[in-house]
């Protein structure tokens, strides 16, 4: 299955988040991929930047955080100093902060913790699927795709079930901030000093500050201290504790990345469904469930690239990246490398030794929520294949409008039930 952008002429503008409103631009990445592993692109709206296309190059340099830093920021966007150091969370900082941070949580999403929640997920699918397949047609992002993460959010925060619509709401307008569907500050469409020290650039960055604060007074104020939120507010080994500033960033994050990024490799999934027929039946075996959650999330890579800067010069394909240079890994590009994978284009459940690049694998920012995806993933579609005897798309699916995060915001299908 090939979902081509019909824009992409082989030459689209990577920095630009129009390009990407009709998907990724695979013939670009496929052109670049050959002809210039490591490009430069002359860029409008900041410092100019190069670009990592092939698998093996981006796993190479992921590795390599003493040339590549990523204590400068992840997005294509350029922030002064002090905007870095109001909006970072700890996914912007580089070794030993970096570890002393994500020490302080990572038992909470370690495999053995996570695998606890198979029959909460399994029950959670199916009371979303009750009511998604009740209907013959329907949109599959925001009836079923949106619903899953949405839930199990709050569950793994502590959250009030009926405050989750809304946060799922805001941390759209956060991670989709270039996208009008989802807020009204649209990053690149505005010019305003006003939120540039929130997260994302957003006001909803204020809003989920406020929302923060007002939540861990309640559970202080209730003796709930347990829990992710709590933990992260601990002293570490190096006897510092997080700043409300850091606590803040922290939880926008967790709102905005630990939604989308599940959602959209949902969304993804369906879509397969609906373009690849004998998915379905495949997904109704028992045989594939050990390789096919990754599979649909290569498939997706819902972050579309991440940025690291070089702290020396660096030397590839025959060329300089100088200190200071702002470099893209365009994991979308890595996970449909043809010299990495066989028939990159076609989802394929049973593939072995899949080395997809979209939990940002193979260094010390690899997703803290990975297992927590490959669970909700395969849960998910588990249950779903269940109730099907057939899926089809039902009109036009639509992009976000964004180079940052890859995702259907829109997928109507037709179904029928099993």
């Amino acid at each position: 299955m090939t979902v081509w952008n019909p824009t992409d002429d082989g030459y689209a503008d990577l920095s630009s988040h129009d390009t990407f409103e009709q998907g990724a631009p695979h013939n670009t990445f496929a052109r670049l991929r050959r002809e210039d592993p490591l490009s430069w692109t002359e860029y409008a709206g900041g410092e100019n930047y190069w670009s990592v296309t092939r698998q093996a190059d981006i796993l190479e340099m992921n590795r390599n955080t003493a040339v590549f830093s990523s204590a400068r920021g992840i997005r294509m966007e350029d922030q002064s100093y002090e905007e870095y150091l109001a909006r970072r969370t700890f996914q912007e900082t580089d070794a030993p902060e970096h570890m002393m941070t994500r020490i302080k949580v990572a038992k909470a999403f370690s495999k053995p913790v996570i695998a606890k929640f198979d029959d909460e997920i399994t029950k959670l699918c199916d009371n979303i699927l009750d009511e998604a397949l009740s209907e013959d047609s329907f949109d599959a992002t925001k009836t079923i795709a949106r619903q899953l993460p949405m839930q199990m959010l709050g569950r793994i925060l502590g959250l009030p079930e009926e405050d989750l619509p809304w946060l799922v709401e805001k941390g759209d307008a956060l991670i989709a901030n270039t996208d009008p569907d989802f807020t009204d500050h649209v990053l690149d469409k505005m010019s305003t000093d006003e939120f540039r020290m929130m997260p994302f650039n957003s006001p909803a960055g204020a809003e989920l500050f406020v929302y923060a604060k007002e939540l861990m007074a309640k559970k202080e104020a209730a003796g709930d201290t347990s829990g992710i939120l709590h933990m992260i507010m601990q002293e570490g080994k190096d006897g510092n504790t997080i700043t409300e500033e850091e606590f803040r960033n922290f939880f926008c994050l967790l709102v905005a990345a630990g939604n989308d990024t599940t959602r959209y490799s949902i969304a993804a999934g369906i879509q397969a469904m609906c373009h690849q027929p004998e998915l379905l039946q495949q997904m109704q075996s028992d045989d594939i469930w050990a390789t096919a959650p990754d599979e649909i999330i290569r498939w997706a890579t819902p972050a579309l690239y991440f940025r690291r800067t070089a702290m020396q010069d660096y030397e590839m394909h025959g060329k300089t990246i100088r200190e200071g240079d702002k470099v893209l890994y365009w994991w979308s590009s890595g996970n449909r490398d043809e010299n990495a994978f066989e028939q990159p284009f076609r989802v394929n459940l049973a593939r072995q030794n899949n080395k997809h690049v979209s939990f940002g694998q193979g260094g010390p920012h690899v997703c803290l929520g990975m297992w927590l995806a490959r669970l909700e993933v395969r849960v998910l579609f588990q249950s779903l294949a269940k109730r099907l005897s057939h899926i089809e798309a039902d009109g036009e699916h639509k992009f976000l409008r964004s180079n940052f995060v890859g995702g259907i915001k829109s997928l109507p299908v037709r179904i029928k039930r099993a």
